[in-house]
């Protein structure tokens, strides 16, 4: 199924992208799109590819084969700071925090504040700034910004990785699972943050998530990634949790069927 092309301009897209790890083919022939004020969500089962397509948009990975447009202009991005650099940010699962670390020591990752010669830390500068830079955000209930992140609850340190991302202004930004493990009140909080990142600030989204309920909550448009390829891509006003999860078990029925030889009836 395909969506409606029309509308806003793709601020991102993938052409034919494929990528092979030795003898496993993790991605073939993916064309995917996102529009500038968009969140698109990205669903499907584990292993079929959601994350590998993520990493090479944020330069971690290069595509085996494929292209990725950035504003319709062809780009290759060698490492996470091309990406990073051209307004790319990702948010992954595991997060990436140091748990040594105070929670403006993680905002500041990688973009420490130095004063002098000796490049001696200004910690102070550092809480400073991030202390109200959260609050720009919106992001309550979080503690002294000395605080190190091994003491936050879930949605507390999710918050402070999606801060770090957002401090540099990215116009897209990539989350994997970013309500993985919450509870009902930090998962409301992190999607209240994701759509008014898009409202507010305009920024682009393409959001990874197994919670299809949360998914339509947010997202403007779904696609699913089964086997490498985009088997769905329809516009959330368009679609239904009932029609995206009867999608997803049919598609795994296949899958059954393919692996074992059964009818499909026998898969069920």
């Amino acid at each position: 199924m395909t969506a409606d092309m029309t509308g806003p301009a793709d601020v991102l897209s993938v052409d034919h992208i494929s990528k092979r790890y030795g003898a496993v083919l993790a991605l073939r022939d993916v064309n995917l799109h996102l529009r500038d004020g968009e969140i698109l969500g990205l669903i499907g089962d584990n292993g079929s590819g959601k994350t590998t397509l993520l990493k090479i948009l944020s330069g971690f990975h290069q595509a085996t084969t494929g292209q990725v447009m950035l504003h319709g202009e062809q780009v290759v991005f060698r490492n996470v700071s091309a990406a990073r650099h051209a307004g790319i940010e990702i948010v992954y699962q595991d997060l990436a925090l140091v748990n040594g670390l105070s929670i403006a020591e993680n905002v500041f990752l990688g973009r420490e504040r130095y004063r002098g010669p000796l490049r001696t830390l200004v910690h102070r500068r550092m809480r400073k700034e991030a202390d109200e830079f959260l609050g720009r955000l919106g992001l309550a209930n979080l503690p002294g910004m000395t605080e190190d992140v091994a003491n936050l609850s879930g949605g507390q340190r999710q918050a402070i990785a999606l801060a770090r991302a957002l401090y540099s202004q990215p116009r897209i930004l990539l989350l994997d699972e970013p309500t993985a493990a919450m509870g009902p009140r930090e998962t409301a909080q992190i999607l209240d943050l994701v759509r008014r990142l898009r409202d507010e600030q305009h920024v682009s989204i393409l959001f990874v998530n197994h919670n299809y309920a949360q998914l339509l909550e947010v997202a403007d448009r779904v696609n699913l990634l089964r086997n490498g390829r985009i088997r769905f891509d329809k516009e959330v006003k368009d679609t239904s949790l009932e029609e995206i999860t009867e999608l997803v078990i049919s598609e795994v029925r296949r899958a059954l069927a393919r692996q074992t030889g059964l009818p499909l009836e026998g898969a069920q």
